[in-house]
């Protein structure tokens, strides 16, 4: 089916809102196609739909007309719903005045929100006049309910015919007043006298009026009272009031101070977070989830500041810390999406301290210049030397640290004049690839003085 569908976002809270144009506009002809999807959120995720939720929709129509229908679940997950008005509903263009409710089976109702739309009049449909309360089909029925109208007038006026014989048999007025005024003078002889008597002529007990319910509590005196009321610790004033009245409703974390979003294994985390909609809150996130910043299970914070048509988060950002104690951040832009994860450098990253290298497979230090390396502002840097060079292709050294790519390097021999060649590979292993010197056999170490980019 073809619909001109029209979506509509609310936040089921209690706090104040008013009505909203929702600058929808449809046509008398659009016959059919007419469809009105809402969306119901509630705490920043979905209101759930189930077989005991049902939601209505009452719409007043410019010209008086009033319809109270049902409406269809669009998506029970994630809290749709929605209308299709009937080709009847269309002939009545104007503004309508609408309002979504949801009631339960077990007596509950809510409401969502009012808002207003408009319905068009087309241009081929002009000259047609909707009816607000009946619609006359054809002449014969018009001539039936004439003859109805007409019929029940003769009766009103043969009533009025019977009235008019009984008027005279009504008494004067100043009859009348003679004897209303001897009733009324009876009536207060008889007040007076019964409201004079003082010895409970109706003999009505304690019993009868419930005295022995009655708890013989103590009131608080007029300075009691005062004290009382002035007591600015038991009693806010209304600057107290105001602050509380205006401050931030939005949660940022549960009610129980847990994070206000979970994301497990199989979540993506980029999905979760735009979500939320427009809002700051906290999150936790598992290693395994997609997108997740790091491989180990990560806490951490976020702002959505924009939210497009299906109160999706927009533009923000997200700051993670994973229990490595290593930080990230992204930013999301609605035009150039996520950026991309960036792991900020520690102190233990730009670290300018020396540390020895440990040689491996037959390669040794030189006591004078031990090879020693460090990592700052993300480079490797080696420095010192080692003697005894190994056979071509051995792995002379190990790093924790990995690279991007290969990186090829060569630094000068000591004993002759020359080079030695060795490659750092994405393993972090230092690989001795050969020497060419004036004198190979003259060579008595290599000299490392050099820094290889870890990016």
């Amino acid at each position: 089916m073809i619909y001109k569908d029209s979506g509509i976002q609310f936040d089921v809270n209690a706090q104040s809102k008013q009505s909203i144009s929702t600058h929808i506009q449809y046509s008398t002809q659009d016959i059919g196609t007419a469809k009105i999807t809402f969306k119901l959120m509630k705490d920043g995720v979905p209101l759930p739909i189930s077989n005991a939720t049902h939601g209505k929709l009452f719409m007043k129509f410019a010209d008086g007309s009033h319809f109270y229908v049902h409406t269809e679940v669009g998506d029970a997950l994630a809290g749709v719903i929605f209308y299709v008005l009937t080709p009847e509903q269309m002939k009545h263009f104007g503004t309508v005045q609408a309002e979504l409710y949801v009631n339960y089976d077990n007596g509950q109702n809510m409401s969502i929100h009012k808002f207003s739309f408009e319905i068009d009049q087309a241009l081929v449909d002009a000259d047609i006049v909707p009816l607000a309360e009946y619609y006359i089909e054809d002449f014969e029925a018009l001539k039936t309910l004439v003859e109805e109208k007409a019929a029940h007038a003769d009766n009103i006026l043969d009533e009025l015919q019977k009235k008019f014989a009984e008027l005279n048999n009504v008494e004067t007025k100043d009859g009348a007043q003679a004897k209303a005024n001897k009733a009324e003078a009876n009536a207060k002889y008889y007040t007076d006298q019964h409201a004079a008597n003082k010895e409970n002529p109706h003999a009505v007990t304690k019993a009868q009026v419930g005295l022995s319910n009655v708890e013989n509590m103590k009131q608080a005196s007029k300075i009691d009272f005062d004290t009382h009321n002035q007591d600015s610790t038991r009693h806010i004033t209304s600057t107290d009031r105001m602050k509380w009245d205006g401050s931030q409703l939005t949660k940022i974390s549960n009610d129980t101070g847990g994070v206000l979003v979970s994301i497990g294994d199989t979540d993506d985390l980029y999905l979760k977070i735009v979500q939320s909609g427009k809002r700051f809150g906290t999150f936790y996130c598992s290693g395994k989830a997609k997108n997740s910043p790091s491989p180990h299970s990560s806490r951490g914070i976020f702002h959505m500041t924009g939210t497009d048509e299906k109160g999706l988060g927009t533009y923000g950002y997200v700051i993670a810390l994973d229990w490595k104690n290593n930080l990230y951040t992204n930013y999301i832009d609605q035009t150039e999406g996520w950026q991309g994860w960036q792991r900020s450098l520690s102190t233990s990253d730009l670290s300018p301290e020396w540390n020895a290298a440990t040689l491996i497979n037959g390669a040794k230090q030189d006591s004078a210049f031990p090879l020693q390396f460090s990592v700052n502002n993300n480079v490797l840097w080696l420095r010192g030397s080692f003697s005894s060079l190994p056979a071509i292709g051995t792995i002379v050294a190990k790093f924790t640290i990995k690279l991007s790519r290969l990186v090829d390097f060569v630094v000068p021999t000591i004993g002759s004049y020359g080079i030695a060649r060795f490659s750092l590979t994405t393993d972090g292993e230092l690989r001795y690839d050969g020497i060419m010197a004036n004198d190979n056999a003259s060579v008595t170490r290599v000299s490392f003085n050099v820094g290889i980019p870890l990016w």
